[in-house]
């Protein structure tokens, strides 16, 4: 079985490998590459093709909603959930092409199925 290749971009490390942490026991994904900027993010997906990128949306340099809509631009086939604690980003997330919109929680199981879900989406 191919695991999903995800791409974290959080200009938190704690978050970046908060995540991490969570999806390392999960067999069918593997968190192949870490991004701090939008800017980043862009420069990975172009390198790496990842299958998902989970984009937070307040960072530095380049926030993760022009980062999206760049990706989207460049990769339609690369799906990018934006993954916030701002609720209100919601609309500007999917306006700008994120497959979906999740608030950060505790709940690592919700995180893993919405990366399936999306995964699996056409």
């Amino acid at each position: 079985m191919n695991k999903l290749s995800i791409l974290v971009v959080d200009d938190q490390e704690g978050t970046r490998e908060g995540v991490k942490a969570i999806l390392e026991f999960v067999s069918d994904m593997q968190v192949t590459h870490q991004a701090s900027t939008g800017e980043e993010a862009i420069s990975v997906v172009d390198e790496a093709q990842p299958d998902i990128v989970l984009m937070d949306v307040r960072m530095p340099v380049m926030d993760g909603l022009q980062a999206t809509q760049q990706i989207k631009k460049r990769w339609p086939d690369t799906k990018v959930i934006i993954f916030s604690i701002y609720p209100g980003y919601e609309a500007q997330a999917l306006a700008v092409g994120a497959d979906c919109f999740l608030i950060k929680e505790a709940n690592s199981g919700n995180l893993k199925n919405v990366i399936r879900d999306v995964a699996s989406s056409g």
